[in-house]
């Protein structure tokens, strides 16, 4: 009998951007939290940091997506007709 309790899965790439992402968000978020409980005089900025960072990361995650699609030639998430079916080509 096999034991398939353990099956190595394979680590894209878009996996690894994605945890990096979520990673340097919440370092983010616990910097600015530290900053505001140590020195109040500079969590202003790094609240405004954080804000910006967190629209930005995001944006910044799904460009690469979007961008690995198109020069792999996949269909990803990332594409704005990602849920419209294909449509065959009239000649």
């Amino acid at each position: 009998m096999k034991d398939h309790s353990n099956p190595k899965k394979k680590i894209t790439s878009k996996q690894v951007v994605a945890m990096a992402g979520v990673i340097l968000l919440v370092a983010i978020y616990i910097i600015t939290l530290l900053v505001a409980i140590f020195n109040p005089g500079e969590s202003g900025n790094y609240f405004r940091i954080c804000l910006v960072s967190t629209i930005a990361v995001p944006i910044l995650i799904w460009i690469y997506v979007w961008m690995y699609g198109k020069l792999t030639n996949r269909h990803t998430f990332a594409d704005p007709n990602y849920l419209k079916p294909e449509e065959p080509k009239e000649d």
